[in-house]
């Protein structure tokens, strides 16, 4: 008996009217700059969210995480390894070109074949296709090599590029044979100068200038309801307050994260409104557990004190997680005792809080042998999370007061994520925002042993390794009953944070403001997105 999953093609309702689409500009000022243009260049949110504006996906996430059609119009799973979408009729890529079903092969090849990536950006997602087949234009069956019963969550983060920005004989998923291209594959370099930036989403690439703006411009042959802006600005403002100023000055319609502290100077203005939202992103320190010699750590005995699960243990009991949200989030977060709000699926109901407890910190720092302490370096940006460096600055105090002399290194996202990629930290913040909206998202990607294709374990730059979680973690994201892998999730989430490999701190809320003429829906995965702007109703 085939196991449905199926979603019926949901209308687009009816269009604009000619007076609701005017020729306004809508103005961004963003807290992080996305990278670039291309959609598969890193998996990053400031990136996704700039390419969910040019590049559709095969299936869509709403505001909550929800999932709806987008390129494909339904799907249905056999209750095994076989998944069936059927695509979207009458698309057309912003070239005119149709979009078919070899569109899609094309981009999961890509994905393959990406030598300008930064890490295993969603080639953890294609890794595990062991065919695809394409049975017609509108048809396509994914058989997948493990069970994966987040598919479509997980495809609702891909970008569908068009093939015809190379050259190719016919399309199929031959990677040996390079899928049918016989030009050269796409490089970031393409999509950054907009030659490559084709596709189906509701606007169009003008400019990319890094560093100074985004242009976008209303796409005339979107699929979907028209957009309300025929232009949008993308501006990063890295400083929350220059941010705040310039939506006061009037240079900005929309500013992101602006400090929730400063949310009082536009309560009582009616020109100006705010919205706060809860989000699935945890912010984190990530641990050098494996190498006897790390980086950015001097001890006296010259070992890796990471290595001692007491010593992690330490580290944690250091935290005031309640203070650094109260201080420095202006309570626009909440502590974080796992690695996704509690209710969420995969997590534990009630999670035993993460003490804040300096003394019995030293009590396991002399027990490891470790009560002189030892010299650290914090490894963070300071222009990618909210407060990053304000709240890694925090944490580097509290260690030092237990006897771990710690320094923070503080540098822009463009320099940090590379070098965290190339394994060049000790300890480092991280943020992750649940893609899928479970726990799965989190326990797949950082600590598990990486495997042959990089499906798994695909960011576990601090060598982590702990059998038993390989074990319940490789079950649970091939369990296609719900109930056995929210069962398993939330076992192995227990094993990684009775290690302390994963320091978690906080979940971040997304803040927006914006003038009051306007309406913005927040999203649980923080993405700013021009699509959830429209003017307010009147």
């Amino acid at each position: 008996m085939m196991r449905r999953t199926t979603f019926a093609l949901a209308l687009a309702s009816a269009a604009l009217s000619p007076m609701a689409i005017s020729a306004q500009t809508l103005r961004i000022a963003l807290a992080s700059e996305p990278t670039a243009v291309d959609p598969h260049y890193h998996d990053l949110t400031p990136n996704n969210a700039l390419a969910q504006h040019i590049f559709d996906s095969l299936v869509r996430q709403d505001e909550q995480q929800k999932l709806h059609p987008s390129l494909a119009a339904s799907w249905e799973n056999d209750g095994k390894n076989r998944w069936t979408f059927k695509l979207r009729e009458g698309v057309s890529f912003s070239n005119g070109k149709p979009f078919t079903a070899e569109d899609v092969v094309f981009t999961f090849c890509r994905t393959l074949k990406n030598e300008t990536k930064v890490s295993d950006s969603f080639s953890d997602v294609t890794g595990n296709f062991a065919s695809i087949e394409t049975p017609d234009p509108k048809t396509l069956v994914i058989t997948t090599k493990e069970p994966e019963p987040l598919l479509p969550n997980l495809l609702s983060g891909l970008g569908i590029l068009s093939a015809s920005i190379v050259e190719h004989g016919p399309i199929s998923y031959d990677v040996a044979k390079n899928c049918g291209v016989t030009g050269a594959w796409p490089t970031v370099s393409g999509f950054n100068d907009g030659t490559l930036a084709i596709g189906t989403g509701p606007y169009k690439l003008k400019s990319y200038s890094r560093g100074s703006s985004i242009e976008l411009e209303r796409n005339p042959t979107y699929w979907g309801q028209a957009e309300p802006w025929a232009t949008v600005r993308l501006l990063p403002v890295t400083n929350a307050g220059p941010r705040l100023a310039g939506l006061l000055a009037g240079d900005y319609d929309v500013i992101e994260n602006p400090a929730a502290r400063d949310l009082g100077r536009i309560r009582n203005d009616k020109r100006f409104d705010s919205v706060i939202t809860p989000s699935t992103r945890v912010i984190y320190f990530q641990l050098d557990v494996a190498r006897d010699q790390s980086l950015f750590v001097k001890s006296e005995d010259g070992k890796n004190p990471l290595k001692d699960v007491r010593v992690r243990k330490a580290m944690s009991l250091a935290i005031d997680r309640d203070a650094i949200v109260k201080r420095i989030m202006d309570g626009a977060a909440e502590p974080a005792y796992q690695y996704l709000p509690t209710g969420m699926f995969g997590t534990q109901a009630k999670p035993e809080k993460l003490a804040y407890d300096p003394a019995q910190a030293k009590k396991l720092l002399a027990e490891a042998g470790y009560d002189k302490g030892f010299q650290l370096t914090l490894s963070t940006t300071n222009d990618r999370y909210i407060n990053d460096s304000q709240i890694t600055q925090a944490v580097a105090q509290y260690l030092t007061q237990i006897g771990i002399k710690t320094e923070v290194d503080a540098m822009t996202r463009a320099i940090y994520f590379p070098r965290r990629a190339k394994k060049e930290f000790s300890v480092a913040l991280g943020g992750w925002g649940s893609g899928t909206g479970e726990a799965a998202s989190f326990l797949r990607q950082w600590p598990p042993t990486p495997n042959e294709p990089k499906t798994i374990g695909g960011s576990n730059y601090g060598g982590y390794k702990n059998e038993a979680f390989d074990k319940v973690i490789r079950e649970a994201i091939t369990t296609l009953d719900d109930a056995r892998r929210d069962q398993l999730l939330q076992e192995a989430g227990k094993i990684v944070l009775a290690d302390y490999a994963f320091i978690p701190l906080h979940f971040e809320s997304g803040i927006w403001a914006f003038k009051s003429e306007l309406d913005v829906k927040g999203r649980a995965d923080q993405y700013m997105l021009a699509m959830s702007v429209k003017p307010k109703a009147k």
